[in-house]
């Protein structure tokens, strides 16, 4: 892709009563590498994480008070969002491993001995880095060979799901709305909003398997209009109720969108 789009920021949730760690985490998360939200309460941190699309979370138990473990106690729910926890440099402490390792803490980050590596540490096993290595290969499943689709899927899934505009493909591409349009459904192929629409039905699943999670959550999350937006979008995409986007694999959405499924008025 050219330079002509910016790329996608993770966003990365953290729950912290120090003060010290609130500047920690905003050096290391600036606002050119990362979206960068904090909490101080777990109500605020439940909240936010029901508010927009979080690709990482993290915990201060440095000082963990009540609060924070109830911040850490949601990784159980939301499994498909990795949870991270600074814990003080004594790794003796068998009880605060053993509670992390119970509440499927994704990593624990050391206070003093990762704080300066704490970005690439965290964003490389966010929501929507793993959502867009996953999918990565799919195109060829696709049918989605030119460099130019290849190009418009990757751009397409690295934004996990997140809607994303016809036009701002064409400007990373260096290209018109309306070549990338006729090139990308030419010889048959799905066509490109229909496309969009099959990665954002593939997130929503990831999500709607997610305890924590019910499909208004993921509506919301994923910044459909309404949770009838992302029904209807099951139906025209997979031709299937919202509801069983919780049982479904990708390859079972894949199979759906083959059948008669791949074309949209453009």
């Amino acid at each position: 892709m050219s330079d002509g789009a910016p790329p996608i920021l993770p966003a990365v949730l953290a729950f912290t009563t120090r003060e010290r760690t609130r500047d920690l985490l905003r050096r290391a998360f600036t606002r050119r590498k990362a979206r960068l939200q904090l909490a101080r309460s777990a109500a605020g941190a439940a909240a936010a994480l029901r508010a927009s699309l979080v690709d990482a979370v993290i915990v201060d138990l440095t000082a963990a008070g009540d609060d924070a473990w109830r911040v850490a106690s949601m990784a159980r729910e939301l499994p498909s969002i990795p949870f991270f926890a600074i814990v003080a440099p004594r790794l003796s402490d068998a009880a605060v491993l053993g509670r992390c390792a119970a509440l499927d803490v994704a990593d624990l980050l050391v206070d003093g001995v990762d704080n300066g590596a704490l970005r690439e540490l965290v964003t490389p096993s966010g929501f929507t880095a793993r959502f867009a290595d996953a999918l990565r290969d799919l195109h060829v499943d696709l049918g989605l060979d030119a460099p130019l689709q290849r190009q418009a899927w990757e751009f397409a899934v690295s934004h996990g799901g997140r809607p994303v505009r016809t036009d701002a493909i064409a400007q990373a591409a260096g290209v018109t709305r309306e070549h990338l349009s006729r090139a990308f459904s030419a010889s048959g192929a799905p066509n490109l909003k229909r496309v969009i629409d099959l990665v954002r039905l593939l997130a929503a699943a990831e999500l709607a398997k997610n305890p924590g999670y019910d499909l208004a959550d993921v509506a919301t999350v994923l910044d459909f209009a309404s949770p009838s937006h992302l029904a209807s979008t099951a139906q025209r995409v997979a031709g299937i109720r919202a509801a069983s986007l919780t049982r479904l694999r990708t390859g079972d959405l894949v199979n759906r969108f083959h059948q008669g499924r791949t074309r949209s008025r453009v």
